[in-house]
């Protein structure tokens, strides 16, 4: 399982995502699909959730990325997702605490170019 901080993974590029926060989720969304990722799980959070919806993802296409809507903080949802992850679950962050979160329940940790520019060899 792979989970994606949303909110990480979208501030770290500077490319306007302040302006619309909604259409910043879409276009990671998007690319998430783009990629051919499996067992992808992107949690959006505030004001990012509008730009994805739950059932985004019911398509045939759109079946390996699931989308979460975070009720309170995207970091205490991706640590309670950790803790419910079957195996090996990969958390995609910057963000130093949550790093140090999920690291402690046994998680794998990787930065946002894992998303952007795919894994390196």
């Amino acid at each position: 399982m792979l989970i994606v901080d949303a909110a990480n993974v979208v501030g770290s590029r500077p490319d306007g995502w302040w302006r619309d926060r909604p259409a910043a989720a879409r276009r990671l969304y998007d690319h998430l699909l783009a990629t051919g990722l499996v067992g992808v799980v992107l949690v959006l959070e505030g004001q990012a959730r509008q730009g994805v919806g739950l059932t985004d993802g019911d398509d045939a296409a759109a079946r390996h990325v699931r989308v979460v809507h975070a009720a309170g903080t995207g970091d205490d949802a991706i640590v309670d997702l950790v803790r419910q992850g079957a195996s090996t679950v990969t958390v995609v962050s910057a963000d130093r605490e949550l790093r140090r979160r999920v690291l402690e329940l046994g998680a794998d940790v990787v930065g946002p170019r894992y998303v952007w520019e795919g894994p390196r060899g």
